[in-house]
């Protein structure tokens, strides 16, 4: 498992944001889930969010692909920006942003096909049949899951076990080429080996991807983030409550001289 100082050791020298946030809101129902969350993730790091249940993170970071879009109740204000070109317009194709930002979930979610077609099926669909056993190939390997299944390519995925099916999720994310990758709590159902695994790899893809994953795990946030967000809950007049951004910083920064209280209260263990 990797350490904060070897995390540390790997941030690049020069910051270029990937994605610029800005005033960002979220609405189900018109009822507000985030208000007014501005941010850069820069490239080529591993930037967490973490907070209360409720906050907000998961909203947050399916803003960022909008994968939002699918539920019919959501809405949202503000602009997101994907290398200072503005993703949140309705001239924008959402497919084609998803393309460039790809999403890993909580569980493991392989299709009921076979292993190689997991991995080649976004290739296909975007038209990217050119070498694509080489695509899968090296997706797979960028996995850490080649060796582990180049001898049954046509086995069902369903049969790996629950860590290989999170790697083959990742595979089959970056088969694509994206350049971000979003991971929404990828290592909560799996056993403290398999997390290492998922953890390791993040560390070693950075080079090629940038990372925003959410989890609950702040010694997970302080192992593998370059980059942390501190979200909270907020309450107003008659109960309503939304997500807000309380602070961003390095993550040493987040666990140890936190500018804020409530960061400080909540990573410290006194809440959440």
């Amino acid at each position: 498992m990797i350490t904060q100082m070897q995390v540390r050791a790997s941030r690049p020298e020069r910051l270029d944001r990937v994605l610029g946030v800005e005033s960002l809101g979220a609405y189900y129902g018109g009822k507000p889930a985030l208000k007014d969350v501005t941010m850069d993730v820069y490239e080529n790091l591993v930037t967490a969010v973490i907070g209360p249940s409720g906050c907000g993170k998961s909203t947050f970071i399916r803003c960022l692909n909008r994968m939002n879009d699918l539920i019919p109740s959501f809405s949202q204000t503000g602009t997101i920006r994907y290398h200072g070109q503005d993703i949140t317009g309705p001239d924008v194709d959402p497919v084609a942003v998803r393309r460039h930002i790809g999403m890993v979930f909580q569980r493991p979610n392989p299709f009921p096909k076979s292993i190689y077609d997991n991995v080649a099926w976004g290739c296909k669909v975007l038209g990217m049949r050119d070498n694509l056993g080489d695509r899968v190939e090296r997706a797979l390997t960028q996995a850490a899951l080649w060796d582990e299944v180049k001898d049954r390519l046509k086995a069902s995925a369903l049969s790996l076990s629950g860590g290989q099916q999170q790697r083959l999720c990742i595979a089959r994310a970056i088969a694509v080429e994206p350049d971000v990758v979003l991971m929404d709590e990828p290592a909560s159902a799996l056993d403290p080996i398999a997390t290492g695994a998922i953890e390791q790899l993040m560390h070693d893809l950075k080079q090629d991807y940038s990372f925003v994953i959410v989890t609950h795990n702040m010694q997970q946030a302080a192992r593998v983030a370059d980059m942390t967000a501190f979200f909270s809950i907020s309450r107003g007049e008659e109960g309503e409550r939304w997500g807000e951004l309380v602070e961003y910083a390095p993550t040493e920064t987040i666990f140890t001289n936190p500018s804020d209280k409530r960061t400080e209260d909540y990573v410290t263990g006194r809440f959440g």
